[in-house]
């Protein structure tokens, strides 16, 4: 049977958008990677081009069944109104809100999928958080937790920038969604610290932008207390605040991302916790469910990959085959707590995370 997508289109060719490319060529997708400046000796076709030249990326995207975004955030919404208008599906990874709330108004006359936030948070988390809370006749608190970190931390921010330095420093400083007594509300990033345990590991979590999605929307009226909150080493989020709020590098986003990333380059030894945790009535009982994980890098494809990349490529990977698959809706906006963690279990990419959890 023919599947809904048979070839892709990837535009952006870094560690993650090299790995979607990869992840969707091994498993039978025709792939075309667009970047600036395309990486040497890919296993799929390459063709440089940029998202600012409207007619090139209309071109590139005719070819194409679905494109999948691994661009900067602000990127994105020039190539959803192209993959709008050529009817064409649309999947990335931001996290950013605004963008996301102008994808959503375009998909209401979409004739393909238009899903942004498909990585890891957004993205994964929301679909564990989801398959939780659908466990609880009534549900009290949905709380969600992520932090990509080094396995082996110096220094006293204990950090390592695998990760976007630009969605980073968005994530920061950028007002957070919640629920918080039934009501929906903004908190500011960088509050309610809190202690939190994983594998022995005494970690910290504190407020970040963009990491619910679409969550509110969906659990609004549903729930009392829903939020999200970024995993780090302890002390991190003192610092995070002296250096953005005291030294006034709130003021100077593009700079602040340049001197954290010099200061903290990535590392290829990391590791990616996530805690979801759900409490609520089942049959009249209070309850609580979690799920709770670490996540280390791979081998894929005959090459080591970070956590980051393959959990965050993995998710995004597997959105694609469950539209291709009629699994999910195909057309209109999709929000990841749609998608059933056991579906998503059962493809290929999603089965990464299914095998690591068995360990």
């Amino acid at each position: 049977m023919a599947k809904i997508i048979e070839s892709v289109l990837v535009l952006g060719l870094g560690k993650v958008g090299l790995l979607v490319a990869t992840l969707l060529q091994e498993q039978g997708y025709r792939v075309t990677g667009m970047d600036r400046q395309p990486p040497d000796e890919c296993s799929f076709a390459t063709r440089m081009g940029v998202v600012a030249d409207s007619a090139v990326l209309r071109n590139a995207l005719e070819g194409h069944d679905a494109v999948v975004s691994c661009l900067p955030y602000h990127l994105n919404l020039t190539v959803a109104r192209v993959a709008h208008k050529l009817g064409r599906h649309y999947v990335d990874l931001t996290e950013d809100i605004a963008t996301t709330r102008a994808i959503q108004d375009l998909a209401r006359t979409a004739k393909a999928v238009m899903a942004p936030q498909c990585g890891l948070a957004p993205g994964f988390i929301a679909i564990v958080g989801a398959n939780l809370a659908a466990r609880f006749n009534e549900i009290r608190s949905i709380e969600l937790r992520v932090g990509a970190l080094p396995q082996h931390p110096r220094g006293l921010l204990g950090y390592a920038f695998n990760w976007s330095p630009e969605g980073v420093v968005n994530e920061y400083l950028n007002p957070c969604d919640v629920i918080e007594d039934g009501r929906r509300a903004q908190v500011p990033p960088m509050e309610g610290l809190e202690t939190i345990i994983i594998d022995g590991i005494q970690l910290e979590a504190f407020t970040t932008s963009g990491g619910l999605g679409t969550m509110c929307d969906t659990f609004e009226g549903r729930v009392e207390r829903l939020n999200y909150k970024t995993i780090r080493y302890r002390g991190h989020c003192e610092l995070m605040r002296f250096f953005f709020n005291e030294l006034l590098m709130k003021n100077d986003r593009e700079r602040a991302g340049e001197i954290l990333v010099n200061a903290k380059p990535p590392v290829n030894d990391d590791v990616v916790y996530v805690h979801a945790a759900v409490e609520g009535r089942q049959v009249g009982k209070l309850f609580r469910e979690e799920f709770v994980r670490g996540y280390y890098p791979l081998v894929i494809a005959g090459k080591a990959w970070p956590a980051i990349a393959w959990t965050t490529a993995g998710s995004v990977c597997a959105v694609v085959e469950l539209v291709a698959r009629g699994e999910l809706p195909s057309k209109g906006f999709l929000k990841q707590e749609q998608i059933a963690l056991q579906s998503f279990f059962a493809t290929p990419t999603g089965a990464l995370y299914k095998r690591r959890t068995e360990e």
